[in-house]
């Protein structure tokens, strides 16, 4: 033991001695053998002496390049210690290799993007402040090299843990400090873009929405940004969504990316961006097999296709009008027949259908058998679309009776609820009746939202309009809405929305749980009411993790 002892204390002692003539020395390049031996020492049984060899190999390292290779291997290997202190104090040491010599930088941020799956905190967050040095020192090629452990690359040299930690990093250091790091500031967002765009061949719909969130927040896409801009993000939702290839509605995972990536482009439709592609795409591969789809992702589809429609070009609107048409009629019956009508979808459909009749309306005449002038040659006056008016009229009605015949029902509901709660003993049964009564006013809110969409159009010649009156049941209701107090059927009326919730990864506030599941479940057991929808987001795409492999060489 006194052996040992003497032995730890004999390294500690050399290497205060090799320490201090280097640092003494004017020219350290002449003291080789000091560095060399420091090096040696590097392998000493001793903790002290590791951990003080750990300080010192990074310290002097530069006036050494002959031994460069060397070094850092030496280095390396204090890094890989069973000792946590020996590792974290290599580790704090690692940004020292770069700071004079800054064509090692890449290097050693591949080396500490490696580090990231250390599980003692400790040493994981010396790993991240050695990261945002490095960060601060060369904010290009640190990133080009940290996001080289997020694109895919070959099967064999993948390490799941090591993408997954390197994309935390990322969202949760590099992220919130942007404003600090990216400089100069467009050159370096437009860098980091380039990136991103390179990481999303195989990420989840998390990770997709993640680098969108980040994305969105840079000022190059930031709300002043140029049309072009805005149609550049749209762009990378497009490819994301796989809108170039063949649609087989056996494939779950491209519906949920295609309805979550849909989704997602809502906002910036909203800025501009064209949902052109998105639309033709669904009018050639979607519509035709509608029926198809699982029935938990039909209303997830409308509720986008509904949201997104106000957003739509004339050219556009003409070519998926007939489709819509053809939708709308399939769910709204001509009619009583007993069968249930999923009021939910019907309501998506009307506003699509108003929305697109908007910025084509002579496209109606065929379709639906309206006299609507512009004096072009499709508003096709001259011939006989009576039946189509009738056929058309003759559901709007129909849906009009059923709608009427649920809001009483729904109405009664409501007041048996209110005394219902105020006889219940417990909060769980509290609870359990006022989540009836949020779904009775829910069912109540689609009823009414399709009142005031389909009384316009009894018209022979109607005005498409969809005003503030609309606020589709799924979304929130303004603050400074105030609840309308008519409909046609008498009651009381509030046309808004509850908030949704969960949107299979890519945004949060939709799709399982949402409004309109409990819509459909005020409907069940009534009348013509009812339809079941709602379920998850997408998933996007499954988790392709990719790494790489450890090595300075």
């Amino acid at each position: 033991m006194a052996d040992a002892s003497s032995d730890e204390a004999n390294d500690i002692e050399k290497l205060y001695e090799y320490g201090e003539r280097l640092n003494e020395a004017k020219d350290k390049s002449q003291h080789v053998g000091d560095y060399e031996s420091i090096l040696t020492t590097a392998k000493s049984s001793s903790v002290k002496a590791r951990q003080l060899a750990a300080q010192l190999i990074p310290r002097f390292f530069k006036f050494f390049p002959s031994l460069s290779i060397a070094a850092v291997d030496a280095h390396l290997d204090l890094c890989e210690a069973e000792e946590l202190g020996i590792r974290v104090q290599a580790i704090r040491g690692l940004p020292l290799f770069c700071k004079d010599t800054p064509e090692n930088l890449s290097k050693i941020v591949d080396i500490l993007a490696q580090l990231l799956t250390a599980e003692e905190n400790v040493e994981r967050d010396a790993v991240h402040k050695a990261l945002l040095s490095l960060l601060r020192q060369d904010v290009k090629a640190s990133l080009t090299a940290l996001f080289k452990h997020i694109e895919s690359i070959d099967e064999q040299m993948t390490d799941e843990n090591l993408r997954e930690r390197t994309l935390i990093f990322i969202r949760d250091k590099v992220f919130p400090i942007k404003n600090e790091l990216l400089k100069p500031l467009e050159q370096m967002e437009r860098h980091i873009t380039d990136l991103i765009k390179k990481s999303l061949q195989d990420v989840t719909g998390a990770e997709f929405k993640m680098f969108m969130d980040f994305l969105k927040s840079l000022n190059i896409f930031g709300e002043k940004a140029p049309k072009e801009r805005v149609q550049e993000l749209i762009e990378i939702i497009e490819g994301q969504a796989d809108l170039d290839a063949q649609f087989n509605v056996e494939d779950g995972d491209h519906i949920d990316r295609l309805i979550s990536c849909l989704y997602m482009a809502i906002p910036f439709f909203e800025r501009g961006a064209s949902n052109s592609k998105f639309l033709n795409y669904l009018n050639k591969h979607i519509f035709p097999v509608f029926d198809k789809l699982p029935e938990d992702r039909k209303l997830d589809l409308l509720k986008n296709i509904a949201e997104s429609s106000p957003y739509t070009a004339p050219q556009d609107s003409r070519l998926v009008l007939p489709s819509v048409v053809q939708l709308l009629k399939k769910y709204m019956p001509r009619r009583k027949s007993g069968e249930e009508m999923n009021f939910t979808y019907v309501e998506c459909l009307l506003y699509t259908f108003t929305n697109l009749a908007r910025k084509a309306p002579n496209a109606t005449n065929s379709l639906c058998g309206y006299k609507i002038v512009t004096g072009q040659p499709s508003d096709r006056l001259g011939e006989d679309f009576s039946d189509c008016y009738k056929d058309f009229t003759e559901r709007l009605k129909c849906v009009e009776e059923l709608a009427r015949a649920t809001i009483k029902k729904l109405t009664q509901g409501l007041a048996e609820h209110n005394k219902e709660i105020a006889a219940a003993k417990t909060d769980e049964e509290k609870a359990k009746i006022k989540n009836q009564k949020q779904n009775a006013t829910a069912g109540m809110r689609t009823c009414n939202n399709i009142f005031v969409m389909t009384q316009p159009l009894h018209s022979k010649s109607p005005t498409f309009i969809v005003d503030k009156k609309i606020n589709l049941s799924w979304k929130e209701i303004p603050k400074s809405a105030a609840p309308s107090t008519a409909n046609a059927a008498g009651a009381k009326r509030s046309i808004g929305a509850v908030n949704n919730s969960g949107n299979m990864g890519l945004k949060k506030g939709r799709g399982a749980g949402n409004p309109n599941q409990l819509v459909n479940r005020a409907f069940d057991g009534l009348g013509y009411g009812g339809g079941h929808g709602g379920g998850g987001r997408g998933r996007g795409r499954g988790w392709g993790l990719r790494g790489r492999g450890r090595g300075y060489h």
